[in-house]
């Protein structure tokens, strides 16, 4: 259940070496960048030990790296500051990183192996128990958008079938549980889940396993290129995610984390940065049950790595030397703001039908996607001054899944295109 007040955070991305930090681990620049975060009044961060560095060996868990990772969890603890960890890195901003036991000469399936799932397990138990006792630590994620390996468009992915998917999802969650009972565990998939149709991971996955469904919000897939930086689905995406997950929850009051959610360059130039965040955050906090937002990312990628995509290189709320940037004040006014007010949002009385077929854990997807009926149709609702939510096919006409949720009205994408 999402508190009154949402949580407020940022993905750290360390200032010097990016991710890169961990091969030369320097907990005083750490500290300098936890002030510069916690100086926002952000209240958590979400963390990124890189997989291959901390596993090298299937059966190698490194001490030393998992001392340093506790060591900036109690950092981040001086400084008010909750964590949360993810485990398998995984990919991150367009790199991959995966251990060499599970590539080339050692080839297999990262989901299906039983060796490689069980060196999963044991990594991410492992983790979480160094973890267990340390008031600030919230759980564990799986892993970054994970699910991009498993289907296109990676170059070189793992197949599975839906159930495999499930099945790899419990197994792993239930290690973290293991590894620190009654902490917020979960996972995060980028949202091929939610509009790709033949994708391996589907939104019943996400909205019903783990403690909360996580949702990573990008408006450069699609939304910016056809709406404009500051249209009214561009600005309302986060929020259309949030309220698209909850089709698919069998809890009607199940928290949604909005665990990434940036302002991509060039699609959302610099000087429209600001104004970008402070309406899309705005938008999502007119949702209910948010549990809390989680800026990507904390500090800018300095200039001197080589070879990332160039919008990720200035997605910070700080810059690579610390200093505040546009977005950066705008977050930190509105979470005085929020704070102050103590706002809940009114609930979402209208839903929009979401008929992507007859099988809810394997559905057809791309209706929901940018330029599909359902994001089109959200979009002139919240246009016209709608406050839409979303509803499956299967359900529109269940008059007690409807009171549950509190939907008075039920239309559909055609009522509305």
């Amino acid at each position: 259940m999402s508190s009154t007040v949402p949580r407020f955070g940022a993905n750290y991305t360390p200032s010097q070496g990016w991710f890169h930090h961990w091969l030369d681990f320097d907990l005083d620049a750490v500290r300098a960048d936890l002030d510069s975060i916690a100086g926002l009044g952000l209240d958590h961060i979400r963390v990124f030990p890189l997989w291959p560095l901390f596993q090298p060996n299937r059966t190698l868990i490194r001490p030393r790296a998992v001392e340093q990772l506790v060591s900036l969890a109690d950092a981040a603890a001086e400084r008010g500051l909750d964590v949360n960890v993810d485990g398998l890195q995984g990919h991150l901003s367009s790199f991959d990183f995966l251990p060499a036991w599970t590539q080339t000469w050692h080839r297999r399936n990262l989901f299906t192996d039983p060796d490689v799932v069980a060196g999963q397990a044991a990594y991410l138990r492992t983790l979480a128990g160094a973890l267990a006792d340390r008031p600030n630590f919230i759980g564990m994620t799986l892993g970054n958008e994970i699910n991009q390996f498993s289907g296109s468009p990676h170059p070189d992915p793992d197949p599975i079938t839906p159930a495999q998917a499930a099945d790899w999802l419990r197994t792993l969650l239930d290690a973290c549980e293991e590894g620190a009972p009654g902490k917020l565990h979960l996972h995060a998939e980028y949202d091929a889940s939610w509009y790709q149709d033949d994708h391996a991971f589907t939104p019943a996955h996400a909205a019903r396993l783990g403690a909360v469904t996580a949702v990573h919000s990008w408006v450069f897939n699609g939304t910016a290129q056809r709406h404009g930086r500051d249209g009214t689905a561009t600005e309302h995406h986060a929020a259309y995610l949030i309220e698209l997950s909850k089709a698919w929850a069998h809890d009607p009051r199940r928290p949604v984390w909005l665990q990434e959610v940036g302002a991509p360059a060039p699609l959302i130039p610099a000087g429209h940065a600001a104004s970008f965040t402070e309406a899309t955050v705005a938008n999502a906090l007119d949702c209910e049950d948010v549990w809390g937002v989680t800026w990507w990312c904390s500090h800018d990628v300095s200039r001197s790595l080589a070879d990332f995509p160039e919008l990720e290189y200035g997605l910070g709320l700080l810059t690579n030397d610390r200093q505040v940037k546009p977005a950066g004040r705008a977050i930190a006014k509105m979470i005085e703001e929020q704070r102050a007010a103590a706002h809940r949002p009114a609930p979402r009385t209208t839903a929009l039908v979401v008929d992507t077929g007859d099988d809810e854990t394997a559905p057809r997807r791309s209706v929901c996607a940018p330029g599909g009926a359902v994001f089109e149709a959200f979009a002139r609702l919240t246009a016209d001054g709608a406050r839409p939510t979303t509803v499956l096919a299967s359900r529109a006409e269940d008059p007690h899944h409807l009171a549950g949720r509190g939907i008075t009205e039920v239309v559909s994408p055609g009522q509305v295109l």
